[in-house]
């Protein structure tokens, strides 16, 4: 008869251990929320509301001449830069970094145009256009580009790299001097995402 204190310490002490083991997950989520507080981003790129930054109309056209603008080029993930034909290190950059993005999604390449939204009349370099073989280079009125394109205060958006997705909307900004890694795997999670485009 003496064992039965010893029995009920010994299950009570088995049921705390399972109470434990059972509140421990909820606990812990608990406290990463409300402690660790998680910031929810998932996304390098800025994203941006395409309701507050409509696509505007703009008489555009190729190099050549020929009128084209953003809106025929629905249905394909745009990487958009912008600026002027006198085509800088920094633009050179973006250039090279939108071809190489585009050819490191493999498959999936198809589904990306590249477009440079030069906001002047100047001519540009034969070696220019040569490098950038595949890249739609289009002239576009400056004041409507820039008015367009949302940057953070002091910033030119001359100096980002833009996503418009297949439905026209602009949806992100890429910060000055991107991580090529980091925007591949945004592009990358856009286009596992979407089936359009």
């Amino acid at each position: 008869m003496e064992q039965k204190p010893i029995n009920k310490k010994l299950g009570r002490w088995k049921l705390l251990a399972v109470l434990a083991v059972c509140a421990s997950p909820l606990i812990a989520s608990y406290f990463m929320y409300y402690v660790v507080k998680p910031s929810g981003r998932t996304n390098y790129g800025a994203l941006i509301d395409p309701r507050t930054v409509p696509m505007p109309a703009m008489a555009t056209r190729t190099v050549g001449g020929d009128p084209l603008t953003l809106q025929s080029l629905a249905g394909k993930w745009i990487m958009l830069k912008v600026g002027g034909s006198d085509c800088g290190q920094p633009c050179q950059d973006q250039l090279f970094a939108m071809r190489q993005l585009r050819t490191m999604q493999g498959r999936e390449r198809e589904r990306i145009e590249r477009v440079w939204l030069i906001t002047d009349e100047q001519p540009l370099e034969t070696m220019l256009l040569r490098v950038n073989d595949g890249t739609r280079m289009l002239r576009a009125p400056a004041d409507i580009v820039y008015k367009w394109l949302p940057v953070e205060a002091g910033g030119n958006a001359a100096e980002h790299i833009y996503i418009i997705d297949p439905r026209g909307n602009l949806m992100m900004r890429f910060p000055k001097n991107p991580d090529p890694a980091k925007m591949k795997k945004d592009i990358g999670k856009l286009l596992k995402a979407s089936a359009i485009g």
